[in-house]
């Protein structure tokens, strides 16, 4: 798994009433998750789907615990589902949050179309890859810090 901490996009802040319309704070973070997968997501598969389908429940738990910390310590957090785009804890807005577009701004990797979907191209795992994302109004070094403690698991 790889986990980076960013600062919110210019896109993210003009349009964040329209991602979560009840937050009265700004995002100040940015957390990319991405895993590797044993496929290539790429493709129209059963394999495929069933690997996005269990990266998809690793993230949410993951997620959840991250928000659920960055929450205790008096920030706002909020999870993305991958699948949808839409806030976990969050009154959905008008506007889905694209994890490809989040990954493509913040890491700079390449993408490509594939069924009419934006694939990730990692630099090592190619399209093998499963992104997802969480915001949050917690400065990024306490994000890191939420990160690098021992609790928090994916299973």
């Amino acid at each position: 798994m790889q986990c980076s901490v960013h600062t919110p996009s210019q896109f993210i802040c003009t349009h964040l009433t329209k991602l979560l319309p009840a937050w009265s704070l700004p995002v100040s973070s940015v957390l990319v998750v991405l895993q590797p997968s044993s496929c290539n997501l790429s493709e129209k598969s059963p394999a495929a789907e069933a690997q996005k389908q269990f990266l998809r429940q690793q993230f949410l738990q993951f997620g959840r615990q991250v928000a659920v910390r960055l929450q205790q310590m008096g920030h706002l957090a909020e999870v993305f589902d991958p699948r949808t785009g839409s806030p976990l804890f969050s009154q959905p807005g008008s506007l889905r949050l694209d994890d490809v577009a989040v990954v493509r701004s913040c890491l700079g990797y390449a993408t490509c179309d594939r069924y009419g979907c934006s694939v990730i191209l990692h630099p090592v795992w190619g399209s093998a890859v499963y992104p997802s994302t969480l915001l949050s109004s917690a400065e990024p070094h306490l994000v890191r810090g939420v990160l690098q403690t021992r609790e928090l698991v994916m299973e």
